[in-house]
């Protein structure tokens, strides 16, 4: 691990100052979680560490009906598993943090930190000179590649490893993002960077800029939501394939919704054209199977993760009828 400054800015404007020379100059440190594997593996090396914890507000948890939940990207994991009003409110949210890595991690991880993490991929993580790390090579294509993507792709086959970003990207979630010169809100969905814009980054934030809060829509009247991940190991892991379903409904039949997916793609994922046949979808075995045989149509499986693509349909099946309370 290389020696570096350790510095903690008051205010946003003095850590985006602080920030602005870039990555190879300035990170930022809030939780840590993943950071200090970063720095210990040699994946990033930055000179200064910018402490963000004691900027008043970030971790700040706001909720007020007919307008939706604000969250500040410095709210632990914990918090969100635990807030009543997300549990009531936004059921998807509380679950997918209830099931992310171990209550330790939980305790320090951050939203705003798990949003931005880096890839789990070992030739990333390892002693590869992969593409993601200037090389000139995504070694997954042609090696190892059981938990790397099946969809979206192409030149780097990661996955992105948040499970918040999946349920809150279900949500409908924008994302506002900080500078002194101006304040930008984004959709979450246009917050993440797919290999074929650029390899190398995973997020649009660029130097100087940050994450300063995270904000969900109001709940729908009768909005039913769900989060389901499937894992090798019951605790401390990764999603394989998780998914996020949010969904209204009238009888038998969903009136509107969106599903997004975990483990399957370089970033937080939506099949568009699936989530516009949920509206009118009838809520029977059948009819949600059907419609689940079609989703990720354009899927290209790697070598060893083409179970990820019946993974995929069939969590989204029964997660949509337990949500609705169908019989599986």
């Amino acid at each position: 691990m290389n020696h570096f400054e350790y510095l903690q800015p008051t205010d946003l404007a003095e850590a985006s100052r602080l920030l602005g020379d870039g990555p190879d100059e300035a990170m930022i440190f809030a939780g840590g979680t993943d950071m200090l594997s970063l720095l210990k593996d040699d994946v990033v090396a930055p000179r200064k560490l910018i402490n963000i914890k004691g900027i008043p507000g970030l971790d700040d948890i706001r909720y007020t009906p007919g307008n939706g939940l604000v969250l500040g990207p410095l709210v632990t994991i914990r918090a969100i598993k635990e807030n009543p009003t997300i549990r009531e409110h936004y059921p998807v949210l509380a679950e997918a943090a209830d099931v992310l890595a171990s209550p330790q991690l939980r305790n320090l991880g951050t939203l705003g930190g798990n949003l931005c993490q880096r890839p789990r991929c070992w030739y990333f993580r390892g002693d590869f000179d992969c593409l993601r790390k200037g090389g000139a090579t995504c070694y997954a294509l042609e090696g190892r590649n059981k938990y790397h993507c099946i969809i979206g792709g192409h030149p780097c086959v990661i996955v992105h490893p948040s499970d918040m970003a999946v349920a809150l990207l279900a949500l409908d979630a924008k994302v506002t993002i900080y500078t002194p010169e101006e304040t930008r809100q984004i959709p979450l969905n246009e917050f993440f960077v797919r290999p074929a814009e650029d390899y190398e980054r995973e997020h649009v934030l660029k130097p100087g800029e940050i994450m300063s809060r995270i904000e969900v829509p109001a709940p729908p009247s009768g909005m039913l939501s769900g989060y389901r991940k499937f894992m090798e190991r019951a605790v401390w892991d990764f999603a394989v394939v998780s998914v996020a379903a949010v969904f209204t409904r009238s009888g038998d039949r969903i009136t509107g919704g969106r599903v997004s997916f975990g483990g399957v793609a370089p970033v937080p994922w939506q099949d568009e054209a699936f989530n516009r046949k949920l509206s009118g979808l009838r809520l029977t075995k059948r009819s949600v199977t059907d419609a689940c045989k079609t989703l990720l149509s354009g899927a290209e499986p790697l070598s060893e993760n083409a179970f990820k693509l019946p993974l995929a349909r069939n969590l989204t099946g029964s997660l949509l009828l337990e949500l609705a309370g169908v019989p599986l």
